[in-house]
């Protein structure tokens, strides 16, 4: 039954053989588990977020880590070691592409199944905040799809190569046949979602806010979509949208002052509070990405030789940004230390579960940073100057303006390479995301999005060290389409 390997409907919760989709898909509406009111409804919307996690597809493909050396934590840990040599990932494990892939389309399901309720039960004005959630949540799953699977956007040039499938109705017959659509159709497609479920979302009421796209949220993802699109007036106005007045004072990570001062363990809770104004989305994703044993302690992540290239160094405001990781193994490995496992026990005498990590998908930081960037791309120095400097305001200890404010200057001096006002800004603007976002996936965003070269080294027993460049138009940068996929007719990213 497996299409896109997103089942019939979210009330499926295991997986069934060809022979029993069939039959089931048979059945009377009646037969099954209606969704028929509000308070349905909003439960089922709850499961529209993907469960499954990206930060090891995003972080281990960039330019945040290296080879830490053949005698370095755990040297043949998958899918660390393909991801790094940006090879094709076999199978569905964890942290895999195809595992995040299936999880996007089980939330889509979810979302499109809420949306076909509402208008088959014609349910009242209630169920509204409701519907923009699921227009909104269906519209980030296929953002991060296109943008993870097909080729990146690109302002103003031909988008017409093959996107991913947009799904908007809830799968009514076994092996169901999906075309990628180009990536322009998948963005216009977006744009409608969140152009008809943003509105919606003023005034709802969630028991829990934060772990659902509320109209804060929504907008904050806005401006994220709209970068990506080039729409600077739209990235702007979402931006502005997020807080009353577009006033983002006191609504960014504490970096320099609160969480600085906590004990290691507390700071990996407070990087994921749901009381926290910097948190916009959460989500629990099923990973192990965060243990010292995986991604940290892989041979291929974050090390020192990458901690003194980032945090270690001086950055355009003549200061380092606060580090609030740590390092262990001999300061071989470094723990960024923003995320904690909980661990469900399906069998607490056998000590058996399944690890989850609360991680935060849309931040207050990002949507103030993206505003910035758009003045700066609309050659609004003054406004983009105020954004970059407060924000690196909550991140450099001893914050002071008159030493530590971006300048033009001071941006130009520092970038020396910058051909324009705007270029130097904007390389600002890339490393302070690079510093503030480590291990959330931020970083590989701006990479597709600037078309930068990544840099992966190697080094060999001997201590030989050789290099290879995922060129920006390598066809590596799309991670490959899932096999199953293939059974629905997608095609398979070129390589």
């Amino acid at each position: 039954m497996k299409g896109l390997n997103i089942y019939i409907s979210v009330i499926i919760l295991s997986a069934f053989s060809l022979t029993s989709c069939e039959k089931y898909l048979e059945q009377e509406p009646d037969m099954r588990t209606e969704i028929n009111t509000v308070d349905k409804v909003a439960k089922l919307v709850t499961s529209a977020y993907p469960g499954y996690g990206y930060l090891a597809m995003a972080e281990t493909y960039s330019d945040n880590v290296s080879d830490k050396g053949p005698n370095s934590g755990a040297p043949l840990l998958d899918p660390y070691v393909d991801l790094y040599r940006w090879n094709d990932i076999a199978g569905s494990g964890n942290n895999t592409p195809t595992q995040y892939w299936n999880g996007c389309y089980a939330a889509i399901a979810s979302a499109n199944q809420a949306l076909a309720s509402i208008e088959e039960f014609k349910l009242d004005k209630s169920v509204l905040p409701y519907k923009g959630e699921a227009l909104v949540a269906r519209a980030y799953a296929h953002f991060m799809l296109v943008t993870y699977f097909a080729k990146a956007y690109q302002i103003g040039q031909d988008n017409t190569s093959p996107g991913i499938p947009y799904v908007t109705q809830p799968e009514k017959i076994a092996l169901q046949q999906y075309e990628r659509g180009t990536v322009e159709s998948v963005y216009q497609q977006i744009q409608k979602d969140l152009e008809e479920g943003i509105p919606l979302l003023k005034g709802g009421k969630w028991q829990v806010p934060k772990y659902h796209f509320t109209y804060s949220a929504a907008n904050a993802f806005a401006t994220r979509f709209y970068l990506f699109k080039g729409d600077w007036d739209k990235v702007i106005s979402h931006a502005n949208a997020v807080f009353q007045n577009g006033d983002y004072t006191n609504n960014t990570r504490p970096e320099a002052t609160k969480i600085r001062d906590l004990t290691s363990a507390e700071r990996q809770i407070e990087y994921t509070k749901a009381d926290k104004n910097y948190n916009l989305l959460l989500a629990d994703t099923y990973s192990i990405y965060q243990r010292q044993s995986t991604g940290y302690y892989s041979r291929f992540g974050y090390g020192r030789d990458k901690y003194l290239a980032t945090f270690g160094k001086v950055t355009v405001a003549g200061a380092t940004f606060q580090w609030n990781g740590s390092s262990y193994a001999s300061s071989t490995h470094y723990w960024p230390r923003k995320y904690n496992e909980y661990f469900f026990y399906t069998n607490v005498s056998a000590g058996t579960g399944q690890p989850y990590t609360m991680v935060p998908l849309i931040t207050a930081d990002e949507a103030l940073i993206n505003r910035a960037e758009a003045y700066v791309m609309k050659s609004d120095f003054v406004n983009g100057l105020n954004d970059i400097n407060y924000f690196a305001s909550t991140r450099i200890v001893g914050f002071n303006p008159s030493n530590h404010n971006v300048t033009l200057s001071k941006a130009r001096q520092y970038f020396t390479t910058a051909g324009t006002d705007q270029d130097a800004l904007i390389e600002t603007i890339l490393q302070y995301k690079q510093l503030a976002f480590l291990t959330e996936g931020i970083r590989w965003l701006d990479i597709l999005r600037h078309r930068i070269p990544v840099v992966h080294n190697f080094l060999d027993k001997d201590g030989t060290e050789t290099f290879e460049t995922l060129s920006t138009e390598d066809n590596r940068r799309m991670f490959q389409i899932p096999d199953e996929a293939s059974i629905a007719g997608v095609g398979k990213n070129p390589r």
